[in-house]
């Protein structure tokens, strides 16, 4: 049985898309207009309203029926589908893919990411390297279900105001943090957004970032690594690709790198920098 990988746009991955693969789009909305995320506005042009505008956009989940009409699609083309959302602590997207699927008995199966970004296109490339691999339907959902808790999403961001602006932080502790330069270390971790520590200073965030990595236990480099930026330049992750290359040098050729859209660079705002692994620890 062939078998089809379907997500949502939560998950920043670009096209071209692989052909197995399937991308359905989330709303943005800004004031009174709506976008289809991927579709009708690309990361770029997000990031360019981000910062002209005076308040947040919001992000809708994906309806059940738009769910429902993709299964379908791909049940009458003789395939089986593995659905890898965004995580349902932080969208309802993942509730949306259950309802769509209830009429598929055994020919659909979702999968919580328990993450986001660049975090769920680990998981998601994670998918496809089983699919290709040759693994059964099942098999590869067991294995997703299982190795979906070793992935690690750790970010440094640049500023605080969007944090603020969401109603994350106070004004005042964004004041302060702007004064001193403060820069958060963030994850996803149990399927929400955690600050992890905080640096004075770009040199400082970046090593505490490193060292993130490495209570993880190191990065397992036989599975997807991926590294996001958000912003309109990716300057800021190439300077520390090439800090940081102590940890990638011997174990990889290339990187991959992935500019990381509006759901979470809605709250966290330009200038951040991530990294996504299956963690070689326990």
């Amino acid at each position: 049985m062939n078998i089809r990988i379907i997500t949502d746009s939560g998950c920043d991955m670009l096209p071209p898309y692989a052909p197995n693969l399937t991308v359905l789009p989330l709303t943005i909305t800004f004031g009174e207009e709506s976008f289809l995320d991927g579709v009708e506005l690309d990361h770029h042009r997000f990031y360019e309203k981000l910062i002209e505008g005076e308040e947040l956009p919001t992000t809708s989940q994906i309806a059940p029926a738009a769910f429902e009409e993709a299964f379908q699609r791909a049940v009458d083309a003789g395939e089986a589908v593995v659905c890898v959302t965004l995580s349902s602590k932080l969208s309802g997207t993942y509730q949306s893919a259950c309802i769509g699927a209830e009429g598929f008995g055994g020919k659909v199966r979702v999968v919580d990411s328990e993450n986001a970004s660049i975090g769920q296109h680990a998981l998601v490339e994670y998918a496809l390297r089983l699919k290709d691999a040759g693994l059964g339907f099942e098999e590869i959902v067991e294995r997703l279900e299982a190795d979906k808790k070793r992935i690690r999403l750790i970010a440094l961001l640049d500023t605080l105001e969007y944090l603020k602006k969401g109603g994350r932080i106070s004004k005042a502790a964004a004041m302060a943090g702007s004064l001193l330069s403060i820069k958060p270390v963030i994850a996803i971790q149990c399927g929400e957004v955690a600050i992890l520590g905080k640096a004075r200073g770009s040199k400082q965030g970046n090593n505490l970032l490193a060292e993130q990595i490495r209570q993880t236990g190191g990065i397992d480099f036989e599975k997807p690594f991926v590294l996001g930026y958000t912003g309109l330049s990716d300057a800021i992750l190439q300077k520390y690709i090439k800090d940081h290359e102590s940890f990638w040098k011997s174990s990889v050729d290339g990187l991959e790198t992935s500019s990381v859209g509006g759901t979470i660079g809605t709250h966290i705002g330009p200038g951040a920098i991530g990294v996504a692994f299956f963690s070689a620890g326990d």
